[in-house]
């Protein structure tokens, strides 16, 4: 459905997208994932038609839309800071855009207050804006977005202002929303966990290329090299290889190691240890914590070894 071909951008001497091409399949969730710089949020601007690309090409249903104006792609952006119009009602800011579409009154007001009661706030068109929670605001711009009935969503990190519970409870309210609308979205984040439990798949971006592109159980079985393996959360990772928990060998067998660091947790303990090839981190259950001893302190040593065999190479 959305395809973009061989993209290149740059900002002076700096390159956020280079020969970078990729696409959105209809009904699909497409997560840029990356660390800030990378050009996550340039290539959703190309994508909305808010940035002209330096050279490649972006297609719509078959369609070049490259120098298309933002409003001919009806798309739908939502931004992190909800971007609500103080001086109009709820009602106002959901129904903005079917007014500039110079949509029937009637059905202007019958489709917001579908629209509202989709997300959870039948019954509150009359409301100000600027009376509603962070949460509250959150879901106007959703159903703001929603009611046009965009071709595409594009989401630039719309969770990074709210707190945790927060804002997992409405990562669940956006994902069903998107499957039952069958909208293809686009969401743009540097937090992994949103990204997993968004995205149908993921593409993880790094100095303007993509390093890697896949399903989430797929990124995380498989990642591509020590970087991808690092950035989605992989603690231990040394040179060609991961080392997971299981790999860990305790016994008498194993050679003393030092512990640089210790964090106790709800349900254990995490450690740091000093190995041969750096520190590794190891997280222990309160029963294997015990049977340790008094070596179970910062500066303290552990018998602690690693089995190759359960190590997890990477690609070469």
């Amino acid at each position: 459905m959305l395809e973009l071909i061989d993209i290149c951008k740059r900002f002076g001497q700096r390159c956020v997208a280079e020969r970078l091409s990729l696409t959105v399949a209809a009904g699909e969730t497409l997560a840029l994932l990356g660390p800030s710089g990378c050009g996550k949020s340039t290539l959703l601007k190309i994508i909305a038609g808010l940035e002209q690309p330096d050279a490649g090409r972006v297609r719509f249903a078959g369609t070049d839309i490259t120098a298309a104006a933002p409003e001919a792609r009806e798309f739908a952006l939502m931004f992190q800071d909800f971007a609500l119009f103080p001086h109009l009602d709820v009602s106002g800011n959901v129904g903005f855009g079917l007014v500039e579409r110079r949509v029937k009154r009637a059905e202007v007001r019958e489709r917001v207050e579908a629209a509202l009661a989709q997300v959870g706030l039948a019954g509150y068109g009359a409301r100000r804006v600027f009376t509603l929670s962070g949460g509250e605001q959150q879901r106007v711009a959703l159903a703001r977005a929603l009611v046009t009935r965009p071709r595409l969503m594009l989401l630039d990190e719309p969770f990074s202002s709210l707190d945790t519970n927060l804002r997992q409870s409405l990562q669940q309210v956006f994902r069903r929303l998107l499957t039952d609308a069958g909208i293809p979205a686009i969401l743009v984040t540097h937090d992994r966990a949103e990204a997993f439990a968004l995205a149908d798949r993921v593409a993880l971006l790094r100095d303007g290329r993509i390093v890697q592109q896949a399903a989430p159980a797929e990124l995380l079985a498989h990642p591509a090299d020590a970087w991808v393996a690092r950035f989605v959360g992989f603690d231990n990772v040394l040179g060609s290889a991961l080392v997971p928990e299981q790999a860990f060998c305790f016994g008498d067998a194993q050679p003393l190691r030092r512990i640089e660091a210790l964090e106790n947790l709800a349900a254990g303990i995490r450690l740091t240890v000093a190995f041969d090839e750096g520190p590794l981190t190891l997280t222990l259950s309160p029963r294997e914590a015990a049977g340790l001893g008094e070596g179970l302190r910062v500066g303290g040593k552990v018998r602690v070894g690693i089995d190759p065999a359960r190590m997890i190479p990477l690609p070469a």
